[in-house]
């Protein structure tokens, strides 16, 4: 029997969990709780409370690679991968990693994602084109999911901009949108990260690219409209999810509480994340 693919796990947990909300983990030891605070010894433990606090109410978890580099905690975020694997086998996991590099460098980057940590999918920059996203699709069961319309101020510079030599000349995020619905997915692996700040955008996306999962981040801390975000990009017909949304809550879902009930406190925000984006859709 061949191996359940990314979205098919996408599906999955959206199914068993009644879930849109990814629980981003991107652990601040300077916001710790208790005697915890501070201490980087403790992302670990940190992140699998959370974890433990919220893995029935999830679609994905996204660790952020960063937060554990910067600690010299790469061993901790195995230790996590392994865990949520075991506590959790039906959720899948993104490593929010935005590698963006060609050739054998890439196929290393893979291998990081996809092999060390055993990322179900991996977030990508597609600015160094098509031979720079190839060799993360060599895993078939695995996901790349590429930035496409990000909410930092900043992403206008780039992904706004027009392309005059394109038929129709569209801007940047819209002919990234349409490679990822067409030439790029060949076997169906690919998802787009667009900003929940932007609903147009998610909007123009979705029609672009009607059955690829959009990852959208921003909605909590950074001020994301849940039900816009959702009436944007979610599509279903006739019972069935045509096009999934992945949204993602970091920050206002781990730091609910700066007490020893954080995980408790994780569990209500994540419970009211989740029912506010189903309320959204239904």
């Amino acid at each position: 029997m061949p191996a359940m693919n990314f979205v098919d796990q996408l599906l999955r947990a959206e199914r068993a969990h009644h879930s849109l909300l990814c629980v981003g983990l991107d652990p601040e030891p300077s916001r710790f709780p208790g005697e915890w605070k501070g201490d980087p010894s403790r992302i670990y433990d940190f992140c699998a409370a959370i974890v433990d606090a919220t893995r029935d109410l999830v679609i994905a978890y996204k660790p952020q690679i960063a937060y554990f580099a910067a600690h010299s905690a790469e061993p901790q975020l195995e230790r996590l991968m392994a865990y949520i694997r075991a506590v959790a086998p039906e959720v899948p996991v993104i490593l929010d990693a935005k590698r963006g590099d060609i050739g054998s460098t890439a196929e290393q980057y893979a291998k990081e994602a996809f092999v060390r940590y055993g990322a179900d999918a991996v977030t990508l920059s597609p600015f160094m084109g098509f031979d720079s996203v190839e060799p993360y699709l060599r895993y078939p069961d695995k996901g790349a999911i590429l930035l496409c319309r990000t909410s930092n101020a900043g992403g206008s510079d780039l992904q706004n901009q027009r392309l005059a030599d394109v038929d129709g000349q569209p801007r940047v995020y819209e002919h990234l949108a349409r490679l990822a619905q067409t030439h790029w997915n060949t076997n169906g692996q690919l998802g787009l990260v667009v900003g929940a700040t932007f609903p147009d955008e998610i909007a123009r996306v979705r029609d672009l690219a009607p059955t690829v999962p959009l990852l959208i981040p921003g909605v909590g801390a950074q001020g994301g409209d849940a039900k816009a975000t959702v009436k944007a990009g979610y599509r279903a017909q006739g019972g069935r999810i045509t096009g999934l949304v992945v949204v993602n809550s970091s920050r206002a879902i781990l730091y609910a509480s700066d007490g020893d009930d954080f995980a408790q406190a994780a569990r209500r925000a994540a419970q009211t994340a989740r029912d506010e984006l189903n309320a959204a859709r239904a």
